[in-house]
C-alpha cells in the first residue's frame, strides 16, 4: 500500500497542481493532507476546490483556523488589508469546509509481523501550533506517542522535512516524519515536498529494517508565476521574496 502525505500548501495553486502531477505518477492508494491549505497566498478557494474534488482527507492546520477572524470585507478595505488579504478572500462555502476539518487522524494496521498505529497531526497531537522538530527532545516526543497510543507520528507545520527513528525504554522503535511543505518550503530548497510511505505485508516496527519505506519527493513548480501573483496582490512583498528564497 502506498500512502502519500503532504502539508502546508498555503494557497499556492501552481505548487499544488505540480504536486498532483508528480503524485499521480506514483499512484498512491491513499492521500492525506496534514493541514494549512490557506494563508500567505492568493488562491485559497481554488486550492480547497482541488482538494475537495479529489476527496482528500485533510486536517485543520493553524492557518485553516484563522479565516473565522477575517470575514469578507469591502473591496476598498480588501485592497489595504495586507497579510489578512489571504483570509478575507476565502468564500463562505470554503470557510464552512475549513471549520469542519478534524484535528487528528489515526490509522491502525494489522499485519502478519505485528500491529502498529500511525498518528497524523498538523503541529502535534496535542496542539495545532506545536512544533515537533528534528531536534525536539526524544523523551518528550516519545511521551507524546505513548499518550496517543501511536508508533508513527506524521506532522507538518515547520515546513522542514525529516524522518527520525526513536527507541523507547522498552526497546520499541518509533518513527517521526515531517512532510515538509508542498507550497512554501523553508529549507532553502525551492522545490515543494511530499512523502510517499510504502507498507507491505512484511512491514514491522520491531526492527528498522522492516519499517515502512519512506521517500521524500521534491517537485518543481513555477515559482516565478507564484511569486509574481503575490506582488500583484495586497499581500506583503516579502512573501514573494520568501518563496523565491525558500525560507
Amino acid at each position: 500500500m502506498k500512502i502519500a502525505l503532504f502539508s502546508d500548501i498555503h494557497a499556492n495553486l501552481p505548487a499544488l497542481t505540480a504536486m498532483f502531477k508528480s503524485m499521480d505518477k506514483q499512484q498512491p492508494d491513499a492521500i492525506y493532507c496534514l493541514g494549512d491549505l490557506v494563508g500567505y497566498h492568493v488562491w485559497p478557494n481554488e486550492v480547497i476546490a482541488k482538494i475537495r474534488k479529489r476527496s482528500i482527507a485533510t486536517l485543520a492546520g493553524n492557518h485553516d483556523l484563522k479565516p473565522v477572524n477575517f470575514p469578507p470585507i469591502s473591496a476598498k478595505e480588501l485592497a489595504n488589508s495586507g497579510a489578512a488579504y489571504a483570509y478575507h478572500i476565502i468564500n463562505e462555502n470554503e470557510r464552512q469546509y475549513l471549520k469542519t476539518l478534524p484535528a487528528n487522524i489515526q490509522l491502525s494496521f494489522q499485519l502478519k509481523n505485528g500491529n502498529f498505529k500511525m498518528q497524523l497531526a498538523h503541529g502535534s497531537p496535542n496542539s495545532v501550533n506545536e512544533y515537533i522538530l528534528e531536534e525536539t527532545e526524544a523523551e518528550y516526543v516519545l511521551n507524546i506517542l505513548q499518550e496517543n497510543n501511536a508508533d508513527i507520528l506524521c506532522v507538518g507545520h515547520s515546513h522542514l522535512p525529516y524522518q527520525r527513528f526513536l527507541q523507547n525504554a522498552n526497546g520499541e522503535f518509533k518513527l517521526i516524519i515531517n512532510t515538509g511543505s508542498a507550497g512554501k518550503p523553508k529549507d532553502k530548497n525551492l522545490k515543494g515536498s511530499y512523502v510517499l510511505l510504502q507498507i507491505d505485508e512484511n512491514t514491522s516496527l520491531k526492527n528498522k529494517e522492516n519499517f515502512p519505506k519512506i521517500d521524500f519527493i521534491r517537485f518543481d513548480y513555477d515559482v516565478e508565476k507564484s511569486a509574481k501573483a503575490i506582488l500583484e496582490s495586497p499581500l506583503p512583498n516579502d512573501l514573494s521574496d520568501r518563496l523565491k528564497g525558500g525560507f
